[in-house]
Order: structure tokens, then sequence, then C-alpha cells
């Protein structure tokens, strides 16, 4: 893997590459490098400790905290979504399961649907997105697409809707959940929900093109929530692929329960999902990745520890030229 260094900084330099890219073997990084500007007004570099939007990345430590809630008893994989909505979201099939909102194969309108050709856009703007009952009336209005369990159709809303259900569950925001559930054990001390209206020294901007000032801030909310939105260091991505797999945040038979394939994408069969992780369609490489505006994040880690390769990007679509080189 230490060949791909040369290559990585070949592809950063031809395509402008803005973000920071980690390479660990067998247990030792033997790649990590930061590229372009956190600020690019300022004129502040990426390190390798600057703190990254990464998108529906999120999804994966909203399935860890929800899992956690599961293992102790609170929710179980059957739990209906209605059980916690009360006559919140009248358009949510009664039927809907937990299991269902993990694996994508719930069926529920999305707020904001990749399903199409044209960019999702908030219905809101986005400083009105700050705790997770904000998204409630956001949620609401959008019928059935197929009868739950039926089918498989990437749905953000069934994030969303999962963090619903875990705050109203546990009695803890859900922000402060994932942070002790997810981040505590797993060592993440540079991981949290940051408002994208008060970036600190150590935070990157997002930004929607190549060159020039222009960045995210009108197009996602304010602050993240289940389905995208975190913050996170290459450093923090890898301690959680550590802890879960050590079996830190939930316990190893919940940890084969989540990496149990449950879908393949219709448009692409031999890609596999499980609860909150895709799965490599010939290997047992487990993968994190997430794209919005200004934001680009790809993670995967080969459950042995034999490698985990991380690509995280300030800019919409930097991660792809760089995960190519991947195989």
């Amino acid at each position: 893997m230490s060949e791909l260094g040369p290559e990585v900084d070949s592809v950063a330099a031809a395509t402008d590459f803005s973000g920071v890219v980690r390479l660990d073997e067998a247990g030792e990084t033997v790649f990590a490098r930061a590229y372009g500007m956190a600020h690019r007004g300022l004129g502040v570099p990426n390190t390798v400790d600057t703190r990254f939007a990464i998108a529906s990345g999120t999804k994966s430590l909203t399935a860890l905290a929800a899992m956690s809630l599961v293992e102790d008893g609170t929710l179980d994989l059957s739990t209906t979504a209605r059980s916690a909505l009360g006559a919140d979201l009248p358009l949510i099939d009664d039927a809907v399961t937990v299991e269902q909102l993990l694996s994508h194969r719930s069926g529920i309108g999305d707020y904001y649907s990749e399903d199409g050709d044209k960019d999702p856009v908030l219905s809101v703007p986005a400083q009105n997105l700050v705790t997770t009952e904000d998204y409630v009336p956001v949620l609401d209005g959008y019928p059935m697409k197929f009868p739950p369990g039926t089918d498989f159709v990437y749905n953000n809303g069934a994030f969303v809707v999962l963090a619903v259900i875990a705050e109203r569950v546990s009695g803890v925001p859900f922000h402060e959940l994932v942070a002790r559930r997810v981040c505590a054990p797993a060592g993440m001390t540079d991981t949290a929900f940051l408002r994208s209206d008060e970036p600190d020294a150590r935070m990157a901007l997002g930004y929607l093109d190549r060159e020039g000032l222009r960045t995210n801030v009108f197009d996602l909310p304010v602050r993240g929530n289940g389905d995208g939105g975190i913050y996170t260091t290459l450093s923090d991505v890898h301690a959680l692929w550590q802890a879960f797999f050590a079996g830190r945040i939930v316990a190893s038979k919940w940890v084969d329960e989540m990496l149990r394939p449950r879908s393949a994408q219709p448009d692409s069969p031999h890609r596999r999902y499980g609860l909150g992780f895709w799965l490599h369609p010939t290997s047992d490489v487990v993968i994190m990745s997430g794209g919005d505006p200004g934001v680009s994040f790809w993670s995967e880690c080969e459950p042995s520890g034999a490698f985990t390769r991380t690509v995280i990007a300030n800019t919409t679509v930097g991660r792809r030229p760089i995960i190519r080189l991947f195989g």
C-alpha cells in the first residue's frame, strides 16, 4: 500500500485535490497527507488534523447509536417507527421498523431525495435545522414509495427518522447520544456535530467549486443530524474502525448483525448494504461514504486489520479520483 503514496500525490496535484488522505497497513500508518485549503479566503491550509464534514458517513454513527439502544433493550430491530412517532409523520406506514430504516428498506418518502437527475435541495432555510425535532415538520408530507421491506432505495430521511426515534426513546438529545454512545467509547475526541456558521480554527469550510470562495453554508442544514453533517478527523475515523471491530461500541454479535447483507443496489446488484454500512461486493471490506455540496468522503476497512484507507475532501467531488487508485 505504501506504493500508493506517490500516486496519490500525483492525482492530488492533477485534480487540485483539497482534503486529506490516510493509508494504514497491518496497524501502521504508511501514508497521511493534507492538500489544499481549509479556508481559502484566509489562506488556512488543510492539515492531517483538520476537522472535515463527512456527509452521509454520519449514517454509520447514527446506526451505531441506534444499535447501542438495541443492545441495551431500549429498542429492538423490530420496533416500529410509529411506536415512537405517535401522531407525527402520519404518511409513514405503521409497519415500518427500525431495521428497515437502518437498511434503506423502509419505503418512506425522502425529504432530501437523491433518486433523480437533479441535486436535492432543502425545503426550508438551512439555519432552521438545528435540533432533531426541527426536522420533524420537514420530514412530513412525503408518501410511501413502496411497501416496507420489499425494496432498497437509499434514503436520507430514514436516518433522520432514526435520530428522532433514538432521541425520544432514550430521552437524550441525538447529538449528545452519538457523543456518549459512539464517540466516547471509540476515543473520537475531535468528532462532533459542529455548526457550519460557527467555524473554528481547525474546521474546513466546504467549497462548491474547485476555485473561488463560495461555500456550502446555504446548501446543507446548519447543524447536521442522523443522515449527515458530523465533523471528524482522519485519526478519529481510524479510531472508529478500530473500536467498531473490537466490539467497544456495540458487542461483536451486533457488529456481525450490522454487517449482514440486507440489500444490493438495484442498479448495482453486487454492491451490498448492511445496517448503516456499505459492504464490498466481493470481499469482507466494509465502507463508509458520503457526498454533499462541498463534502466528499470515503473510508474502507478490512476487518482483520490488513488495511484502512480514508479520503476526506472539502469539495464536492474531491474523493473520486483518489479512491479510483484503491481498485
